[in-house]
């Protein structure tokens, strides 16, 4: 670094005190527990690095008979690897969990939509996100009959890029990774006791065969988490991010991209201006 020019590497993220960080997110998972006067916490356990922090910090904060874990695969396209992470960490925790295969209710649904055609065609995003969207009942499902909360797994890079299912795994009642890009999770989960083959397994929502996060943005969680640092922790101006990264302007240009395509999932639905409305309700 010369004179006043800074540098930005993926070091200046994840060299962080990860005991602050587990007090801070233990600590929100109690006080938002408490405060909905919930039982505890319901998670979907995907045997991803995600899932799994989100798990064990909920597990340190709440303790294990007040965390519920649901493992829902979809068999026809789920490997059997994540299965037997997901309920390896849930036996080890000493959590009660329960295996759904959402793959019959898939199936229940496509012989029901009169447009479905071929999953292997323009069908594949839809229906990657319908299986988002029926983990996300189910887990309803188990909050309301326990009057528990269920507890978000998405971390801070895919909220600001739009990785996640509107209404899907979007739809949840507290986020505690919404702060720490996936970079930072990773170190976390290793300070968590999550063992290294789901810590740095690559990273998947698993919503059709073979999906993998990195291969569908074509860009790796490191490059993609340096560019968010610079700009939303820094304050630099997409332009400036090229030289104090190396990151070509190309990469930061799609990231950002990204980030002002999803807007929508970040913000309430839109509605009308409601003072219209009150003025025809005052002035009568």
């Amino acid at each position: 670094m010369d004179g006043d020019r800074i540098s930005i590497s993926i070091d200046d993220l994840v060299n962080i005190n990860y005991n602050v960080v587990k007090s801070h997110l233990t600590s929100f998972i109690k006080r938002i527990v408490s405060n909905a006067n919930a039982e505890g916490v319901v998670v979907g356990l995907s045997g991803g690095v995600d899932s799994s922090t989100s798990f064990m910090l909920a597990v340190d904060a709440l303790g294990p008979s007040r965390v519920m874990g649901l493992i829902m695969p979809d068999s026809t396209i789920t490997p059997e690897e994540d299965v037997e992470d997901a309920k390896s960490l849930a036996s080890i925790a000493g959590v009660e969990f329960h295996v759904i295969d959402i793959a019959p209710i898939v199936d229940v649904y496509k012989s029901t939509i009169p447009i479905y055609a071929s999953e292997e065609g323009e069908d594949r995003i839809p229906v990657g996100n319908l299986r988002a969207r029926i983990r996300m009942s189910l887990l309803y499902y188990y909050a309301n009959r326990y009057n528990l909360l269920v507890l978000g797994t998405g971390d801070r890079s895919e909220i600001l890029i739009g990785y996640y299912t509107k209404y899907g795994d979007g739809a949840v009642d507290l986020l505690p990774l919404a702060v720490l890009y996936k970079t930072q999770v990773r170190k976390l989960a290793k300070q968590l006791g999550v063992p290294d083959k789901i810590a740095f397994k690559p990273s998947s929502p698993r919503l059709w065969r073979g999906h993998e996060a990195e291969k569908e943005l074509g860009i790796t969680y490191e490059t993609i988490d340096v560019i968010l640092h610079a700009v939303f922790d820094r304050g630099l101006a997409p332009s400036q991010v090229p030289e104090v990264t190396g990151i070509s302007r190309d990469i930061v240009d799609r990231v950002m991209e990204m980030h002002r395509r999803s807007e929508h999932k970040r913000r309430m639905p839109p509605s009308p201006e409601l003072k219209v409305i009150q003025d025809l309700m005052l002035n009568r």
